[in-house]
């Protein structure tokens, strides 16, 4: 239980990967808020977790909205005292054309997923200084390094999460911050039975990632004792990022 007593922080916790973390941290002994926009799926599993004696809270806020940002921290250090992990999971996309992608929804994804890891990232360690050190974890993709047409925003706000983690990395060193980057490539957070074979067989792993790969990632990137890896972005994709593909 090296996560007992730990606070920890997780956004976009309602649904998919970010849901899974929030399960595994409270699991492993943590203090668990969870945050995403209002919704019912959030504080349903929060009940949920409290109910097997696990410690989760919900906090509503809207991450494309700075001011509900310092005041979801603002709110943790008043409840906890401080934040020892933060994972920046949030996120989201539009596929939509370039040439009919309007600035308005450019901004949208830009302000949730760069400004948000960013906000949260400052806000979180601000709490994570004065008690002496913290992880944080941003959660990215391989369409940092690779695209399907049509999804432009989405993948400059991954591709900006790298960037800023290796940077945020160096700044907050020396307050003993950990600043580390997740690249998952095909997580599947539905049904995992559904899938083809030939869902699996491109992957050179032989088989599509699931939410626990993520989770073993991020506590070993989360790991109190592991306080010499930071600035590393992880790619977590079963090797489809090194695998040459021809049209035969």
């Amino acid at each position: 239980m090296k996560y007992e007593g730990k606070v920890v922080v997780v956004t976009g916790a309602s649904g998919g990967i970010g849901s899974e973390l929030s399960k595994a941290y409270a699991e492993a002994g943590a203090q668990v808020i969870m945050t995403d926009i209002e919704n019912e799926k959030g504080p349903i599993l929060a009940r949920r977790l409290t109910q097997t004696g696990a410690l989760a809270q919900f906090i509503e806020a809207d991450l494309s909205q700075p001011g509900q940002i310092v005041q979801l921290f603002e709110s943790i250090g008043e409840l906890y005292g401080t934040v020892d992990i933060l994972i920046n999971n949030a996120g989201f996309g539009i596929t939509k054309s370039p040439y009919e992608l309007s600035v308005d929804e450019w901004d949208s994804v830009v302000h949730v997923n760069l400004r948000g890891t960013f906000l949260c990232s400052r806000e979180a360690a601000k709490r994570m200084k004065s008690g002496g050190g913290g992880r944080i974890v941003n959660i990215a993709s391989t369409r940092a390094a690779m695209s399907e047409p049509n999804s432009e925003a989405y993948a400059a706000t991954k591709g900006g999460i790298v960037a800023i983690t290796h940077s945020l990395a160096v700044s907050l060193g020396p307050d003993h911050i950990t600043v580390n980057c997740i690249s998952p490539g095909w997580i599947e957070t539905g049904n995992y039975a559904e899938l083809r074979p030939v869902d699996h067989e491109q992957h050179p792993a032989g088989r599509v990632g699931h939410p626990g790969d993520i989770i073993r990632a991020c506590l070993y990137l989360t790991d109190p004792e592991n306080d010499f890896v930071t600035g590393l972005n992880m790619t977590v994709d079963g090797g489809m990022t090194r695998k040459m593909i021809y049209e035969h």
